[in-house]
């Protein structure tokens, strides 16, 4: 809104004194002088109204100076804030004009400086003086609110008057200027629940009861007006978002009175059997509710949590002595009661903050499986009782409303040696084998109930079996004793104390009878002395003994023990003749009490040597296959052309054996003289050939291989080494054809020297002619 324009006219008054002077004189009331000093100019303060809408420019005011004569030689000059730009002067009359639109929000004040000056010289007619150019204000801006939308909560059922958010609206106007920026506060929407104060802008509630659960959100539109609120003020508008804060001004309630729930008689404990829920319109901590039960049919068999996140009551199946039955009861009915958690005093009226509902559960029935009488079952039975003896007898029902058969088995894998058995009627267990309480004290089987309509249902019982004892095994010594007796030991002197084991256990504990056997009482050389306290001692009853006479003695002991039927037995106690010093202690025990102390018999020593007889003859056989097969041929050359003599009683390679003796050898004597050794193996020769001199050579070929022949046959029927069943032998080579070794005369003269066939005399009289002619010692060979 724009007031109309209106034209301020400033005149500058210019005080002059007179020419010469520096002021007037005079007094005051008083009579003192007063004096008034010359000065140049002064003037007041100009006035320019905003927002100018006129065509023209705006004027401002006029300058003038007392010396300016009107004859144009004063100038008028104007400095300052906005100076030829927003406010010109006219030089010769001083007049100012505004050239623009200005905006007193933008700059309220310009300050300019105006002096008078001379046209022509320029030299300043009058001091340079300061003015300041005000702009008046007109009503150009609306309120504005600080924000655009307020939020703000307040709690539902709040009194009228309850504060709920303050807004604020600022005028950018001149507020020491008229109304231009009083504002004032009203409500446009929003009635009649809430109401703002007009000068202050606070915004109260204005209608009681306002519930949440009915309407939660509001929206206030405010309005501030300037002007004071008068006609063609300028206005703006905010709006506030109230939302009511929820207060617990509502019970918790049941959905309904009665809930009903149906559960298998199967239920695991801790199982949930069902969820209840009841309905509170607020929200938050306000409605936090706890479930509890206030009475019930079955105490213990139920209870109820409170499910915080989703506020729901869960009832599970908690009694672990009392497992949900339908025979034993089919139905149960509880009482329970919800309550708020926090509860606001003011609203104790609109209680109670609580409510109860009945709840029925209804157990459905399960084919169970059957169930026995007892959790476990411990029999007893004698050791030896007889096989099919029956040692006790378990039992089992079915516990649902048809009462099926029940059939018994055991499981097997319980009883992997089948000891026992089970009727399958009636429960009775029996044994199938006679029982050793030493062996198995216990045992730890199963029986399994099955019902004869549904083989699916099953049930199992431990069942422990004691074996009683008897007295059936007699006792024995309590260890393996190593006694000894000095040489020069004396009568009734203690060698050793004895005691007894039984594996038996009689209830008042072993009792053991110590007594020397009835048939070594009259030449018996040692005593037994029973202590009476499951010990004995056993006694020398003679002066010195003789280890030369006799190394060792064998006293039988018989140990009895006091349970009936009695067991007894007789034990053997070795009791070894030995060197002994001064104080009795052991120096020197002879080989065969050696030998009886390591517990080797004379059966066990054969057969250990036998073992190692057989030994070495393989040992011998494996390497004499060895040293024939490293045997090469005597002949390799191929050239060589040789006539072939066969020998047909020898242990060679009869016809297969190719590679016979050169007769050429034969015809020359003197050439198998040289070679004193054969070439194809290792010399093992220990006895030096007897050298023939050679026979002067015969007129015919044939007269010199007899004689050759004759010479050889003489030489080996006087070699000592020779076997004496050879009738004819092969001097040099027999072949590789036989699978058998040499055997004759030559061979053994070559290979006997590392050979050692003295043990042939320990195998028994079979080989008793082998051993005379090779067992011999080399002394007897040489003789």
């Amino acid at each position: 809104m724009y007031f109309p324009h209106c034209i301020y006219h400033f005149w500058i008054v210019l005080i002059r004194g007179r020419k010469g002077s520096t002021g007037w004189t005079g007094q005051d009331t008083n009579g003192v002088s007063l004096r008034r000093s010359k000065r140049g100019w002064m003037w007041n303060q100009f006035f320019l109204l905003e927002e100018y809408t006129g065509s023209d420019q705006q004027y401002v005011g006029k300058l003038h100076s007392d010396s300016d004569r009107g004859d144009g030689s004063v100038k008028y000059v104007l400095t300052g804030e906005g100076a030829g730009t927003l406010f010109k002067i006219d030089e010769k009359s001083g007049d100012i004009h505004a050239t623009k639109r200005l905006d007193r929000e933008e700059k309220a004040y310009y300050i300019l400086h105006a002096k008078a000056v001379n046209r022509f010289t320029n030299q300043a007619l009058e001091g340079e003086s300061e003015f300041i150019i005000k702009i008046h204000d007109i009503n150009d801006n609306e309120p504005r609110f600080t924000k655009d939308l307020y939020m703000a909560r307040v709690p539902e059922m709040s009194d009228i008057g309850t504060s709920v958010i303050q807004v604020t609206a600022t005028d950018a106007d001149d507020a020491t200027y008229g109304n231009s920026a009083k504002v004032v506060y009203s409500i446009l929407e929003g009635q009649p629940y809430f109401s703002v104060d007009p000068e202050t802008g606070l915004i109260k509630t204005a209608l009681p009861g306002m519930d949440r659960e009915v309407k939660e959100n509001y929206q206030v539109v405010i309005q501030a007006k300037d002007m004071a609120g008068q006609m063609g003020g300028l206005s703006g508008t905010t709006t506030v978002s109230i939302s009511l804060s929820d207060v617990n001004d509502n019970p918790p309630r049941f959905t309904k009175t009665l809930y009903e729930f149906r559960v298998p008689e199967s239920t695991e404990l801790g199982s949930a059997v069902g969820v209840i829920r009841a309905m509170d319109a607020d929200i938050g901590e306000n409605a936090e509710m706890d479930y509890r039960i206030i009475s019930t049919d079955g105490p213990g068999m139920f209870d109820i949590t409170t499910n915080k996140s989703k506020q729901q009551g869960i009832l599970p199946h908690t009694s672990v002595f009392q497992p949900l039955d339908f025979e034993k009861k089919r139905q149960y009915s509880l009482r329970v009661q919800v309550e708020n958690v926090h509860i606001n005093p003011r609203f104790f009226s609109m209680g109670p903050f609580k409510d109860e509902a009945t709840i029925k559960i209804i157990v459905e029935d399960v084919d169970e499986p059957p169930v026995f009488e007892r959790a476990s079952y411990v029999m007893e039975v004698k050791e030896d009782a007889p096989r099919n003896t029956v040692i006790g007898s378990v039992s089992a029902s079915d516990p649902d409303d048809k009462n099926s058969l029940v059939r018994y088995s055991i499981d097997r894998r319980t009883d992997m040696d089948r000891v026992f058995n089970v009727h399958a009627g009636n429960g009775s267990v029996f044994i199938l084998r006679e029982l050793d309480r030493e062996e198995y004290a216990w045992h730890n089987i199963s029986i399994i109930a099955t019902e004869f309509n549904n083989p699916r249902q099953s049930s199992r019982v431990p069942v422990y079996v004691r074996v009683l004892d008897i007295n059936d095994n007699a006792p024995t010594f309590a260890t393996n004793y190593e006694t000894f007796v000095c040489e020069n030991a004396k009568a009734n002197q203690r060698i050793q104390t004895v005691s007894a084991t039984d594996p038996d256990e009689p209830l008042g504990g072993h009792r053991f009878f110590f007594s020397l056997a009835q048939e070594a009482a009259g030449k018996a050389n040692f005593s037994v002395r029973d202590n009476k306290d499951n010990t004995a001692w056993i006694l020398t009853r003679r002066n010195n003994y003789n280890s030369l006479q006799k190394s060792i003695y064998h006293v039988p002991v018989v140990i009895s023990d006091g349970e009936f039927p009695m067991q007894s037995s007789t034990n053997t106690l070795t009791i070894r003749v030995c060197t002994c010093d001064r104080e009795g202690n052991m120096k020197l025990c002879n080989a065969e009490a050696l030998t009886a102390r390591a517990g080797l018999s004379t059966g066990a020593m054969v057969a250990i040597l036998l073992c190692i007889i057989i030994l070495l003859m393989i040992v011998v056989l494996f390497a004499a296959l060895r040293r024939q097969r490293k045997k090469e041929p005597l002949i390799i050359s191929k050239e060589d052309v040789r006539d072939n003599v066969v020998s047909y009683n020898d242990e060679g390679g009869g016809e297969e054996d190719t590679q016979a003796f050169d007769i050429g050898t034969l015809r020359n004597p003197e050439a198998i003289e040289e070679s004193k050794q054969r070439r194809d193996i290792v010399p093992e020769t220990f006895y030096p050939p007897i050298r023939r001199p050679v026979l002067p050579p015969a007129q015919d070929n044939n007269g010199d291989v007899r004689d050759f022949i004759n010479q050889r046959l003489q030489d080996n029927d006087s070699d000592p080494t020779a076997p004496p069943y050879d009738s004819l032998a092969t001097y040099a080579y027999e072949g590789n054809g036989s699978i058998a070794e040499s055997l004759s005369s030559l061979e053994s003269v070559t290979t006997e020297g590392d050979q050692d066939y003295n043990y042939l005399s320990e195998w028994g009289p079979r080989f008793k002619k082998l051993a005379d002619m090779y067992g011999g010692d080399n002394s007897d060979r040489d003789s």
